[in-house]
């Protein structure tokens, strides 16, 4: 379906649909208190020999920090991990890497589905096999995946919504930038913005853009939403392309526009600092290889796990961007 078409059908839902109150969940490194959900939990150890298969959707920078954590936990749990990732964001080499992850009886899967819907009956397939599965990230809500784990996507999308409220002013033109089309975390990040700029704002979206896993695209297309609409006021990136991207065109258009964006990652952080990125919304992802590790060896183990774990956001801008540096 064409994106215009799809932008038109979300639209037309949020008309319908009544307000849903966000509000920032996380909680900050050094308060006393943890957004893990398994703190307090008697410590898991492998009792014997143990391998997870750890599935990204591509292989980018913003997975590295999600990678260190998970082996930093399979360390100190006993297990072994096998990463995979694609070069570049592709449905077809994540289905082969489901598919030999379960020739190989792993142990466990994690995966962060390109596309919720024809990867259903593969995730399936490795719970047949005996293999427990959970999501990060984002989700397959109709699979046999035992979890997902991560934040609400379609609240942090609502969330996105009120942070660029606050900066505009409830007034003013606007790019999106997203993702993977097929990816289900993105369709419900763009579904809550939307319906909260249309219920919420006088916020105009000039256009919308899917950049389809691909950092020059995104480039590609912030300059050509740029040169038709000069006079924008602002830009949102949904994915962890589309911030980087805006860092590169502000940098070579010598541009000071405000921009807020999804995926925290070093880049990220570097750019709020230099005053490149307005404000970046963290799903606060340095927690979840920890849970990851932690819920497929109990699920390994035959241990009932949470169906949902929700990690909570952090809006991060110049005033508390510091505070990230304790999060590795």
């Amino acid at each position: 379906m064409p994106l215009s078409r799809k932008l038109g059908l979300i639209l037309a839902l949020a008309a319908g649909m009544t307000l849903v109150l966000v509000s920032c969940r996380g909680l900050w490194p050094g308060t006393g208190e943890s957004p893990l959900p398994g703190t307090g939990e008697p410590k898991v150890q492998a009792s014997e020999p143990k391998t997870f298969a750890i599935l990204y959707p591509m292989s980018h920078p913003y997975f590295e920090w999600i990678t260190e954590s998970t082996e930093a936990a399979a360390k100190e749990m006993g297990v072994k991990l096998l990463v995979k990732a694609p070069d570049e964001a592709h449905l077809e080499q994540q289905i082969r890497m489901l598919e030999m992850m379960i020739k190989q009886k792993v142990d466990g899967i994690a995966i962060d589905p390109v596309d919720a819907e024809t990867l259903t009956p593969y995730i399936d397939k490795a719970v047949e096999a005996g293999i427990p599965v959970v999501c990060f990230d984002s989700d397959a809500p109709v699979s046999r995946r035992l979890a997902f784990i991560g934040s609400d996507n379609t609240q942090a999308g609502r969330q996105m919504g009120a942070v660029i409220d606050k900066m505009l002013k409830g007034r003013g033109m606007i790019f999106i930038g997203t993702g993977m089309e097929s990816m289900l975390s993105q369709q419900q990040r763009l579904r809550g913005l939307l319906d909260y700029l249309h219920e919420h704002t006088g916020i105009q979206v000039l256009e919308i853009r899917a950049n389809e896993g691909s950092e020059d695209l995104a480039v590609a297309q912030l300059e050509e939403m740029i040169e038709a609409h000069p006079h924008f006021d602002a830009f949102i990136g949904l994915d962890s392309v589309s911030g980087p991207a805006s860092i590169l065109v502000w940098k070579a258009m010598g541009l000071h526009r405000t921009a807020a964006t999804f995926d925290l990652t070093p880049k990220i952080i570097e750019g709020i600092k230099n005053g490149q990125v307005s404000a970046a919304l963290s799903r606060q992802e340095h927690t979840w290889g920890r849970l990851i590790v932690r819920r497929l060896l109990q699920a390994s183990q035959g241990l009932a796990i949470p169906e949902f774990e929700e990690t909570g956001t952090v809006v991060v801008t110049p005033e508390n961007v510091r505070d990230t540096d304790g999060w590795r």
